[in-house]
């Protein structure tokens, strides 16, 4: 009898074939075999109805058959193994890594608990995040669920040593010495009333609203993920990040959406009718 291989073999040289037919011809062709697939689809519907009221472990000794289980599992007549679920959590943790390395971030899985827990390590520039709850929940968490449905709680294990901030207003000797220099960045007149302004200076990148003869300086990233907020749409003096949805008062920079963090702002000056921001250098 033909073997497995033998008929695959044919198959793909029945496709070569009429790949290379033209569009009309090939048309028919795959016209035909949905028509036969489906019949056939239907056949094997009726024949698992059949086994499964007359003798389950006979179902069961059928799809045990690598062939029988590929032309079931073609016909979507029964569901793909499922992966295990220390995999599927590295596979949803993958998906997110992109974003938080982004931003010097990362996540590491530090322990499953059955049935339903998953442990992660926020790591880098995320374990001291202010959104850090937020990256968790709209982002680790999200993801490990959307793989994984038995999983209903993803804990943040912080395995930090606790920082004293005691002698915090202490500075190192050795520490660089920084300096603070206003430097003009645009007129008055170029800085928009409905929107923001996006500008780039001495490697920082900002954006500039305006409201009246106020103007107000900010970092041009959400605190979310970092995402640029320069397309955001800016309705009654509110911008709304257009990655994530985050909001921000640009009279403030208060989130709205997270109120425990806020946009980095710049010191503004007006002199006749130029703008001057003040850097650290």
């Amino acid at each position: 009898m033909t073997n497995l291989e033998e008929l695959v073999q044919e198959i793909n040289r029945f496709e070569a074939i009429i790949s290379e037919w033209d569009e009309s011809q090939r048309c028919v062709a795959v016209g035909l075999k949905r028509a036969i697939e489906a019949l056939h689809k239907a056949a094997l519907t009726n024949l698992i109805k059949s086994l499964k009221q007359e003798s389950m472990s006979a179902l069961r000794h059928a799809v045990a058959d690598e062939v029988v289980y590929a032309v079931l599992l073609y016909h979507e007549l029964v569901k793909p193994p499922k992966l295990p679920l220390s995999q599927r959590v590295e596979t949803a943790l993958e998906e997110v890594r992109p974003g938080l390395k982004s931003h010097n971030g990362d996540v590491e899985l530090v322990a499953i608990k059955l049935p339903d827990t998953v442990e992660v390590k926020l790591i880098g520039t995320c374990s001291s995040c202010p959104a850090s709850t937020l990256t968790l929940s709209q982002g680790v968490e999200q993801a490990i669920k959307n793989h994984c449905p038995e999983i209903t709680k993803v804990v943040a294990v912080n395995n930090n040593p606790s920082v004293n901030n005691a002698n915090s207003g202490l500075i190192s000797p050795f520490a660089s010495k920084t300096t603070s220099t206003w430097i003009k960045v645009v007129t008055i007149d170029q800085v928009p009333e409905l929107s923001v302004l996006a500008v780039q200076l001495a490697g920082n990148l900002l954006i500039l609203h305006r409201q009246g003869v106020t103007v107000k300086c900010y970092r041009n990233a959400c605190t979310h993920l970092g995402s640029p907020l320069e397309k955001g749409k800016v309705e009654n003096g509110i911008i709304t990040c257009p990655s994530h949805g985050f909001q921000y008062k640009l009279e403030t920079g208060e989130c709205l959406t997270a109120p425990d963090i806020s946009l980095q702002s710049y010191p503004v000056e007006i002199k006749d009718d130029k703008v001057f921001v003040k850097l650290q250098q």
